[in-house]
């Protein structure tokens, strides 16, 4: 947690800066090219990756933990050429359908030569993919960690004269250069231990040893290319409905909320994935670890957003500017989602970890249908405010489905220590958002000091 939240420090600040700087050059249309753009190219990805980058992790952890040297350079192999392949394959999809994406997104073809330009960044993210599987799988964390730090500084360096020079059209250049750079040290500080074990597989043999991961994955993938496509589906109709500036608005609000809040995740399930996936058959030792999560991620979380929603108008306009103001109410109230999803996303773990795809691609179909409901219902009848409601509720109505599959379905349990933690997380957060509501700056920064007061005393008692 130490190492990979301080690489998501330095991720987040780079991604601050960029957004900053798209703010302020380009305006909310360059926030909106960026949010549509790399909704498409990640649906892209998702689709071509088949889930390989998730579910590899665990047959590549297992075989490090069990397994001989020899095994695991073959499942090593066997991941970097499924990966390939389906990156080239991705990579002239995108070339060839360009025309198509275009107007899918824009409505009209004005935008063909930046997906064809873009299919470069598909076939980056298909080596980035593969290497940082393996990494994460053989437990190489630091090499992970130098692979997100090195690519998100050469990322931003590279992006920064694009955007002064290029302006709007600095947009795809930019993201090549990103995932060009990602890519570059993905390769670099890839695991090298295995390159002298000889190993001979034939296709044959490459079908038939990855066809646990990919059936696994291709179900995962199904489960992100539905969330993918709802938020897709989302911002396309909101783009036809009120137009590119009101897209950059809830793009910006929902990287507050969604994609921030998910690099603090991302910095816990690194190690806690592929930890979860070895004693996942133990009932006691996966209630022991997830709820030792859950209590972990909330008493992270609530400081932040407390700190965050006080200083909600200062910190919008460092990252954006004055002109997007508008998305306070939407961030405030969503902000309560954000402790649903924490405790949800530990719990969805171990369905992947069990590697029960089937439940997996059901949970994750029934969020993003309630997803798209909420969001386009709220949104005709409260506008951009209603979108931080329906992000709170979606997220309250995950945690039940999940909910219903972990202590239903695989019958598995949370100590008690979890649910005290989950109701002061609640109570903490509407607190802060009502009393921000009326103005009571003064109520909130108190309310903020307990609770990393609070984080302090638990994370210390903790670490004895």
């Amino acid at each position: 947690m130490g190492v990979f939240g301080g690489v998501q420090v330095i991720t987040i600040l780079c991604s601050v800066i960029r957004t900053k700087l798209v703010a302020v050059w380009i305006g909310p249309v360059g926030i909106g090219l960026f949010g549509l753009y790399n909704t498409a190219i990640d649906m892209i990805n998702n689709i071509s990756n088949l889930g390989i980058r998730s579910s590899s992790v665990r047959d590549i952890s297992i075989e490090a933990e069990h397994g001989s040297v020899r095994r695991v350079a073959e499942i090593i192999a066997v991941v970097r050429r499924w990966t390939w392949t389906l990156g080239c394959v991705a990579a002239f999809f995108t070339l060839a359908a360009s025309s198509w994406l275009s107007r899918l997104t824009f409505g009209d073809g004005n935008h063909a030569i930046g997906f064809m330009i873009l299919s470069v960044a598909v076939m980056f993210n298909a080596l980035v993919n593969c290497e940082q599987s393996i990494l994460q799988g053989t437990q190489r964390l630091r090499r992970l960690a130098q692979v997100g730090v090195w690519g998100a500084l050469t990322g931003l360096a590279v992006s920064i004269p694009l955007f002064y020079f290029l302006r709007e059209q600095s947009i795809v250049p930019s993201i090549i250069a990103y995932s060009a750079a990602v890519a570059f040290f993905s390769w670099r500080f890839r695991n090298k231990e295995y390159k002298d074990v000889e190993v001979s597989i034939t296709l044959r043999d490459t079908a038939l040893k990855g066809a646990g991961f990919v059936r696994l994955g291709f179900l995962m993938t199904l489960s992100s290319f539905l969330s993918l496509l709802s938020f897709y589906v989302f911002i396309t109709y909101l783009n036809h409905r009120s137009g590119t500036e009101a897209v950059g608005y809830y793009q910006s609000g929902y990287t507050l909320i969604n994609r921030y809040a998910a690099l603090i995740f991302t910095a816990i399930g690194t190690e806690y994935y592929p930890r979860l996936a070895r004693v996942c058959h133990s009932r006691l030792r996966t209630r022991l670890y997830v709820s030792q999560e859950i209590n972990t991620a909330l008493v992270v979380l609530v400081p932040i957003i407390a700190l965050f929603l006080t200083l909600r108008q200062i910190v919008v306009s460092i990252l954006y500017s004055a002109d997007f103001h508008v998305i306070i109410p939407f961030i405030s109230y969503a902000s309560i989602g954000i402790v649903f999803q924490a405790i949800s996303w530990c719990m969805a773990y171990v369905i992947i970890a069990k590697g029960r795809g089937r439940t997996y691609l059901v949970t994750e179909s029934l969020s993003a249908v309630s997803g798209l409901a909420l969001n386009i219902v709220f949104y005709e009848y409260a506008g951009l405010d209603g979108l931080g409601w329906a992000y709170a509720v979606w997220y309250v109505l995950y945690t039940i489905i999940v909910g219903v599959v972990y202590f239903c379905s695989f019958k598995d349990t949370l100590h008690r220590s979890t649910l005290q933690v989950s109701v002061y997380a609640v109570a903490a957060t509407a607190v802060v958002v009502a009393v921000m509501h009326y103005g009571l700056w003064w109520v909130a920064a108190a309310v903020a000091a307990a609770t990393v007061l609070i984080g302090i005393l638990v994370l210390r008692k903790q670490l004895r």
